[in-house]
């Protein structure tokens, strides 16, 4: 029953994702506009013979309906069509890119999760005391402040003012990415290039903590307030009454549970960090896909436009899935 149960879920998302995929085609038909003038602004003088001959390169000369078609059956082939700016394949584009975005994700859910489950615990277990007043302070701002304002202000204190850390990019001039990955710190790893590890690490510190400064405080709120609702229950005073330790208590069997709520935060919130870390990319100069979606807004690279805000839209529903999927980990009473 439960295998029945995942083939639908599974099912659902990939209907899901055709239907993003099919909506993202049509809005990007309906904005005004059209991708061709780029190259014509660029080109200078061009005949009505080239520019028919544009427009069946990109398909624009077909109706809506069989451009459709023709992008549904491509995506099936992982091809996303044409980038007007970079007159190259956009899944070729993105999966340059891609590798960026996905290591300041990784890094910034790794820092986001020793920051907030020590944090959610901590003000749990010191409930009105002062320790947990700052800590919901702390938190408070964290979710009040705009990750990008974060970025600037660290920029100027740190890399500005006190010269620490860089201020942009992914790596310093001169640092040459091994690309057997495509990701900085394990091609340097791999390499036993420890100084470029060094490097690396110090460019995606910043950019980093501004991306999962409101995951840290969303994520200590809810475990706070989890752990406090699963420290008032039953079981919780029959272990202590059986003579288990307070940090046994707490760690072995009170923070497992209260994790549960946490997990659709942590799967919505890395969704989030890896589509929609638009400005933190920008701010930093950081190559991955968040500025190319913005470099092809202004460039009105309507393919690449199309390409990654349908990568953004599957990020979040694989993300839901996973969500399902650790439920039934961490609990398996829970059906989908």
């Amino acid at each position: 029953m439960r295998i029945a149960k995942l083939v639908e879920r599974l099912l659902a998302t990939l209907a899901l994702m055709v239907a993003i995929a099919v909506f993202v085609f049509v809005a990007m038909r309906l904005l005004p506009g059209d991708p061709v003038d780029l190259i014509l602004n660029e080109g200078g003088q061009v005949s009505e013979a080239q520019l028919r001959a544009l427009r069946a390169n990109y398909n624009l000369d077909q109706s809506i309906p069989k451009q459709l078609l023709g992008f549904v059956g491509g995506l099936a082939h992982g091809d996303l069509g044409q980038s007007v700016s970079y007159q190259r394949p956009v899944a070729e584009i993105i999966r340059e890119h891609l590798p960026a975005t996905i290591e300041l994700t990784v890094v910034a859910v790794i820092i986001s999760l020793l920051l907030a489950v020590p944090a959610g615990v901590i003000a749990a277990v010191k409930r009105g005391t002062v320790i947990d007043r700052v800590i919901s302070a702390v938190t408070f701002v964290g979710v009040s402040v705009p990750g990008f304002w974060l970025g600037i202000v660290m920029i100027l204190i740190f890399s500005v003012g006190l010269h620490w850390l860089p201020t942009s990019s992914r790596a310093a001039a001169g640092v040459v990415a091994h690309g057997l990955t495509g990701f900085y710190l394990v091609d340097a790893l791999l390499t036993h290039n420890f100084s470029d590890f060094g490097t690396a690490l110090k460019h995606l510190l910043l950019p980093a903590i501004a991306l999962g400064a409101v995951m840290t405080a969303v994520l200590t709120r809810v475990l706070r307030s989890s752990m406090i609702e699963e420290l008032q229950k039953d079981y919780v005073v029959l272990a202590r009454a059986k003579g288990a330790s307070e940090i046994r208590v707490v760690l072995r069997h009170v923070l497992p549970n209260a994790l549960i709520p946490s997990i659709t935060i942590l799967g919505l919130q890395v969704g989030s960090m890896l589509g929609g870390n638009m400005l933190i990319e920008t701010v930093f100069s950081w190559p991955g896909i968040g500025r190319l979606a913005v470099e092809g807004i202004f460039a009105r690279d309507y393919p690449l436009v199309q390409g990654v805000v349908i990568l953004f839209a599957f990020i979040f529903a694989i993300a839901n899935l996973m969500v399902d999927l650790a439920y039934l980990w961490l609990n398996p009473r829970v059906t989908m």
